[in-house]
């Protein structure tokens, strides 16, 4: 057995030599087992407040049917925690990153359009020659008589 035995006494598992085994119902569904031998591991899930007490495990005598407990136990305490919940707080921080990232995104499409990709991705040629042939350069070389 594992009995719970100070607060209140109460049993929460039982397994016979022969591999039979129950939960009590208070602690139904949260708590494993396993047993090989003479050693018994056993964990318990999703404690409660009211699971705190001395756990002390029990064999039954084989001649007087009474219980026979080791002397010690295991103690033990289960202090309440404030749960982090995924509140709206939470959400406007995500939802404030993906504005941050896409404004980010838009100034960098804006600065790449402003600057003349094409020019700095074309190849020059070296040996290219280049003559102003707009009118205002025209008319200075025109001849007057």
């Amino acid at each position: 057995y594992l009995l719970k035995t100070h607060m209140q006494p109460e049993r929460v598992l039982y397994v016979s030599s022969q591999n039979n085994s129950t939960i009590y119902p208070a602690f139904a569904n949260r708590l494993e087992y396993s047993k090989d031998e003479k050693k018994i591991v056993i964990t318990l899930h999703n404690l409660w407040k009211n699971d705190s007490d001395i756990y002390v495990c029990a064999g039954v005598l084989e001649n007087s049917g009474s219980l026979s407990a080791n002397r010690s136990g295991t103690m033990m305490l289960v202090k309440e925690m404030e749960q982090a919940h995924c509140s709206i707080s939470s959400w406007g921080i995500y939802v404030l990153i993906i504005v941050v990232v896409l404004l980010f995104s838009a100034l960098a499409c804006c600065a790449l359009y402003r600057v003349d990709v094409k020019k700095y991705c074309q190849r020059k040629n070296p040996n290219a020659v280049y003559e102003d042939m707009s009118y205002s350069s025209r008319r200075s070389t025109l001849v007057r008589t």
